[in-house]
């Protein structure tokens, strides 16, 4: 059949009278990968909902049409919609866990959305249920249809949601930040099911993700979402080479990439605060924001033209930005070099940590030992489960170790943060992952300042107030957002506050779990550039997780590297990043998908190397029945591997 799957056409959507999308239209040809991609808040979820009538609350279709192989969904009555629903277009959720219920088997869900499209016995129902989870490449799928979602990891999860948005063979596959939160190695593994499904299956589908490498390696074509309007739309390879809006260059600008460097190449966030679709703006959106904007843009709204065949942009100047080479900051300094070390800080020696679960026992930690000296980076990196949380909280005396020592300053560190000073909790802060479960919701943020210098350091009430004024104004915020709370904040502003608070009394180090992983392109761009910054004007250290390769290159002077609890590698950046590589840190680096259960629920071996039993340049025996040594590097790092050091800088 000829002619687009799915035509957008002048779609507009709202929740009550705050509008969301604005004006949308884009197609989808059969077959094709189609990727929609913006900073949160873009429209890009609600356009998405709209696309299958599954708006929230007080969500609806303003105006415009959709059509779906000929047909206005918009016209369809309640028995058209649920025949739509699942057996032509379904969706896949951002949260897996979110989507499966933790009281069922997972086997019994994916049987209860075969018999919602036809009539099946229960062997049947069972039979399908199988044949769906080994297409979405579950390994042992018996195995997995007795669990329950809490028994699976987060990539094998997500394959039980896919196999449930196929159960009922669906001609468009809508996929919502299917990737977001998960590892390189899983991530890895599910965009090559997504192209082995499109391919087997003859699928068209929708991609919705702030993540441009994730677009890029999956779609066909992309159109890119700001302030609720499409902005620009082309082929994804030339789109993201060429772009010909300033806001798709500022988003591809803003990525770490191999040149990047904290204090010698600082990463490029796009300035000032995205716009929502509610913001009444007069001309161009993106003009507040935009390197190219004139008088022009702050007086008339841009449509969306085209700037060549393929091609469409809604910019007034889209052929000088298609043209413009890209602008890359200049080098601060041939080669960023840390401040003096002397002593570190912290020595981290031997540590072990166990949890008892389900009558179980799970090794988190198992013997790690580092140093973080003063005034740099050590990077850890590995996959979810891997053990750098638990490391991090161990150190920061929220969670007590098993056996090992800690010390700080070379004297010993308390395992509870109850027993320590009051000057080694002012020198040693941490910032998570999620500033909102580390933010009091009632409090402005003049109040989470004050709180935390008053904990922290003797000053007087006029001096803290002042302090708290100089720590906002440090991570680069208005004196206005004093006042405000967290939920008046965006996520990027809710962590610079987080980090402003870890600075309040002028820490020495500063542990940093994943505290960029939610964000948006620019933010976290914005963010490291912070982070880099701090560092340089307070000298402070950080222990920074991440299971992000591109920002820890950015970061890290030193990296470790995680995989069950162990330390496989560890060593300067420059060696880990360029070899010799430990073969885990060769599998994080160019992302090669490993079995379906990622560090996590991966099996413990009883002996000899945690990695053998995915290893792909296991030894043999040796490597099942002996522990591997610990081979020392000229550079003063080191890798945990049978295999010697020639031959590991030899690939």
């Amino acid at each position: 059949m000829s002619g687009p799957l799915l035509q957008v056409e002048n779609l507009s959507v709202a929740y009550g009278d705050v509008p969301a999308v604005r004006d949308v239209s884009f197609q989808v040809q059969r077959g094709e990968a189609y990727g929609l991609v913006g900073e949160s808040g873009s429209g890009k979820t609600s356009l998405a909902m709209a696309l299958v009538r599954y708006l929230p609350g007080s969500g609806r279709t303003t105006s415009g049409r959709i059509c779906f192989d000929g047909e206005d969904v918009l016209q369809f009555d309640a028995a058209a919609l649920r025949a739509f629903r699942g057996a032509r277009a379904a969706v896949v959720y951002q949260n897996p866990a979110s989507a499966l219920d933790p009281s069922m088997r997972v086997g019994d869900q994916v049987e209860e959305a075969f018999t919602s499209h036809e009539r099946l016995s229960a062997n049947d129902a069972r039979a399908r249920t199988l044949e769906a989870f080994a297409r979405v490449q579950l390994a042992d799928p018996r195995s997995v249809y007795q669990r329950y979602p809490h028994q699976l990891s987060g990539g094998m999860q997500q394959r039980v949601v896919i196999a449930i948005a196929l159960a009922g063979q669906p001609d468009l596959l809508i996929l919502d930040e299917p990737t977001t939160g998960l590892d390189a190695t899983v991530e890895a593994a599910i965009l090559r099911l997504i192209a082995d499904l499109r391919r087997d299956l003859h699928l068209t589908v929708l991609l919705i993700s702030h993540n441009l490498g994730v677009v890029s390696r999956v779609c066909d074509r992309v159109g890119v979402l700001y302030a609720g309007r499409l902005v620009e739309q082309g082929p994804v390879a030339e789109t993201f080479a060429s772009p010909a809006h300033p806001y798709t260059r500022g988003l591809i600008a803003s990525l770490p990439d191999g040149q990047s460097r904290k204090g010698s190449r600082p990463l490029q966030p796009i300035p000032g605060t995205p716009l929502s679709a509610a913001a009444h703006v007069t001309g161009c959106v993106f003009a507040p924001r935009c390197e190219f904007a004139r008088a022009r843009c702050t007086s008339v709204e841009p449509e969306l033209v085209d700037v060549t065949h393929a091609r469409a942009s809604r910019c007034f100047f889209a052929h000088e930005v298609l043209t413009s080479p890209a602008v890359v900051p200049p080098l601060e300094d041939d080669e960023y070099v840390p401040l003096p070390t002397g002593k570190p800080l912290l020595n981290v020696a031997d540590v072990h940590k166990t949890f008892n679960v389900q009558g179980g026992k799970v090794v988190a930690v198992n013997g790690v030992s580092l140093r973080v000296p003063a005034g740099t980076t050590v990077g850890l990196v590995g996959e979810s489960g891997s053990g750098k949380s638990t490391l991090a909280r161990i150190i920061a005396g929220l969670e007590p170790l098993d056996r090992g020592t800690l010390e700080w300053r070379d004297r010993a560190l308390p395992g509870s943060v109850q027993k320590r000073s009051r000057g080694v909790l002012r020198e040693l802060q941490m910032v998570f992952q999620d500033p909102d479960s580390t933010l009091n919701p009632r409090q402005t943020v003049r109040t989470l300042l004050e709180r935390s210098i008053r904990r922290l350091t003797n000053l007087s009430a006029a001096a803290r107030r002042k302090r708290a004024a100089e720590l906002l104004a440090a991570v680069d915020m208005e004196p206005r957002y004093l006042e405000a709370r967290p939920s008046e904040l965006s996520g990027g502003q809710r962590q610079r506050v987080a980090i402003a608070r870890a600075f309040a009394g002028a820490p020495a180090l500063v542990l940093c779990d994943e505290p960029t992983s939610a964000l948006d392109a620019s933010v976290q761009a914005t963010i490291l550039n912070l982070l880099a910054r701090l560092q340089l004007e307070e000298g402070s250290a950080y222990l920074f997780i991440s299971h992000d390769i591109g920002v820890v290159r950015y970061l890290a002077d030193v990296v470790g590297v995680m995989y069950l609890g162990q330390l496989m590698q560890l060593g300067p950046a420059t060696e880990v990043f360029n070899g010799p590589h430990h073969p885990y840190t060769t599998v994080l680096l160019s992302a090669i998908p490993l079995q379906e259960q990622n560090a996590s629920q991966q099996p413990r071996p009883v002996a000899g190397c945690p990695f053998q039993r995915v290893c792909p340049r296991k030894l043999g025996t040796v490597c099942e029945t002996e522990a591997p040594p610990w081979r020392q590097s000229p550079n003063g790092g080191g890798i945990l591997c049978h295999i010697p050091l020639q031959e590991l800088y030899a690939t």
